[in-house]
């Protein structure tokens, strides 16, 4: 039993053949995904989502690319959607800065109202950050992101950085990267972190692993993630998918 913890099945790239990527999902015996709201079009969608098929549920938040137009009345609609049983996290959130939509003083200001809510709400959350590492770990100290915890989604940081977001209480997640044949530091980082604190993700439809790269992404290719991190903690897959599926339903609070 696999669980994809970062899915975008709510994204325009499935609006075709969902039912059909779903269906190849649950072959691969991909039981749990968490489908990942991050906007009013994205968040809406997820929660259709998690209505109709049981063995979804949904984090919802605010990108940092797009944190520009978030206002007080999506802050107020995530906190309203945080009571919903299949609502098991806050986020996306984080920084980015590799696209300049959003100043980064207002991408900073919308991540720390967003820690704040889901300290608020008792949810953990989800980390997005790209070119930002330093800004994102500083800000989950001074608002105390320990107290919820969550996930540092699709890691692609140092071993010393992953150490840090541990003793926040975060997990450390790999998707579709830590495949790729030049990936050489996510691989030597997964050696290294504890089975305790790993989760698996596909983030499709992006970041598709070898030997899809390049083409589009579905969870149940977070088959190929998990056997990547066996071959490299010389586990079986089975223990991986046992590990990995029992830290996300913990984390997520998911009997």
């Amino acid at each position: 039993m696999l669980f994809d913890t970062h899915v975008h099945l709510n994204a325009d790239q499935y609006e075709e053949d969902l039912q059909e990527v779903i269906d190849r999902a649950q072959a691969e015996k991909v039981t749990n995904m968490v489908v990942v709201g991050f906007d009013r079009k994205t968040i809406t969608r997820a929660m259709e989502l998690v209505e109709k098929y049981d063995f979804l549920y949904a984090a919802v938040g605010w990108h940092p690319v797009d944190a520009i137009d978030m206002t007080e009345e999506d802050l107020a609609w995530i906190e309203d959607l945080a009571s919903h049983e299949k609502v098991v996290a806050i986020g996306e959130m984080g920084l980015d800065y590799h696209w300049d939509k959003s100043p980064k003083e207002v991408q900073k200001e919308v991540f720390r109202k967003q820690i704040q809510l889901a300290k608020k709400v008792k949810l953990p959350i989800v980390i997005h950050n790209r070119d930002a590492t330093a800004d994102v770990v500083q800000i989950l100290k001074e608002e105390d992101a320990k107290e919820v915890g969550g996930i540092m989604h699709c890691f692609t940081g140092s071993l010393e950085v992953a150490k840090e977001c541990m003793e926040m209480n975060f997990y450390i997640s790999f998707g579709g990267p830590v495949t790729f044949k030049n990936a050489k530091k996510p691989k030597e980082v997964v050696k290294e972190i504890p089975m305790e604190k790993l989760l698996i993700e596909t983030d499709c439809p992006y970041l598709t692993p070898h030997p899809y790269r390049g083409k589009r992404n579905e969870p149940g290719y977070v088959r190929l993630v998990a056997e990547q991190i066996a071959e490299l903690k010389e586990l079986r897959i089975e223990e991986v998918a046992e590990k990995t599926t029992a830290n996300a339903k913990k984390l997520f609070g998911i009997i």
